[in-house]
């Protein structure tokens, strides 16, 4: 297997003064270090990082940096990501892109630096706000960059988190877990991270069968919602099976479609489960979500942030869609990209 990657939080870095830039520099900085990266590439974390956090309050005032570990596609070379987040009145991004341009008087170095540091970068920005993507790598590595994006939160920084997710890769197939245990804090937490345990252990085998080994396993527990999506590269099709409210959606240029799940709780009751097969999935992007979104988004009220890194749309749908009253799990990954 290439890849079976466990859920983990996004660490959320407030920027809304001077002093927390210096705080956000150092603690990408420190997630470098632990990675094994060289002085030379921490620093380029370091770098970047202090520009997106002056950026934010230059143009937007207030805003933050996500900050997580991600691998690379197959070869699971671990990097740092840093997806900077406000609600300011957005800019030109051509124009802020070539070096020399300020719409505040500074030195207008700022985007045209940062996408030549960052070994992934991207970036939607609309009267809404911006999002910024900035991937990093160890230089030197032999990498692909995949393309998933995931934003995690627990309720209030809670460090127990009640949403967990799953990813696994091998070859063309992938298969991707979203649980949601009922309620927050650590009752919720324990029952969603026994069903992921399930999941982890045989991550392709049939969705029901999943479904069942997830329900025995959270027997006992606060039990909760489950979703499981597998895709099979040499068939370009879906096979999704959820019980409760974990949304799913397939989305691609022309039309959007709703994945089906049953009533239910996995680990006290449910009366029916099937998986359901979707054709002709390949170029698509899979949305999975926990209930802390609101269902109402719809990505054709954002131009062209379809196209842009799922990173980006995962974080756009968080900032703009999160109830903030429960924990909350956005995933989003572009089918077509499992060929290496």
């Amino acid at each position: 297997m290439d890849l079976n990657l466990r859920t983990s939080l996004t660490l959320v870095i407030p920027v809304e003064d001077s002093s927390q830039v210096g705080h956000a520099r150092r603690t990408a900085q420190k997630l470098a270090e632990d990675l094994n990266f060289s002085a030379i590439d921490a620093g380029r974390v370091a770098l970047v990082v202090t520009e997106l956090a002056s950026n934010i309050l230059k143009h937007a005032r207030s805003g933050e940096l996500h900050v997580r570990t991600v691998v690379t596609a197959h070869s699971a070379v671990q990097g740092v990501e840093v997806v900077a987040v406000d609600r300011g009145p957005g800019f030109n991004l051509q124009a802020s892109l070539e070096d020399g341009f300020s719409t505040r008087g500074t030195q207008g170095i700022g985007l045209g630096s940062i996408q030549r540091q960052a070994d992934v970068f991207d970036v939607h920005t609309d009267s809404r706000g911006t999002v910024l993507l900035t991937r990093f790598y160890p230089k030197g590595s032999s990498f692909k960059d995949l393309r998933m994006g995931v934003t995690q939160h627990s309720l209030r920084q809670d460090p127990a988190c009640g949403d967990v997710w799953g990813l696994a890769i091998d070859g063309l197939r992938l298969s991707v877990l979203v649980i949601d245990g009922l309620g927050h804090g650590e009752d919720a937490q324990a029952a969603a991270m026994a069903g992921a345990d399930a999941f982890h252990r045989q991550p392709f085998a049939t969705p029901a069968w999943l479904l069942e080994d997830m329900h025995h396993q959270m027997r006992g527990s606060r039990g909760g919602a489950v979703a499981v999506a597998q895709f099979e590269g040499d068939t370009q099709g879906v096979k999704f099976i959820g019980i409760g409210n974990i949304g799913a959606t397939l989305i691609n240029p022309e039309k959007t479609r709703g994945l089906v799940s049953h009533p239910g709780i996995v680990g006290l009751q449910f009366r029916k489960h099937q998986a359901f097969d979707y054709p002709h999935c390949a170029g698509q992007l899979l949305i999975m979500y926990s209930d802390g979104l609101q269902s109402r988004w719809n990505l054709r009220d954002y131009p062209g942030l379809m196209f842009r890194h799922p990173a980006i749309i995962a974080a756009v749908l968080h900032r703009d869609f999160c109830r903030s009253t429960d924990d909350v799990t956005v995933l989003v990954i572009a089918l077509e990209t499992l060929d290496v």
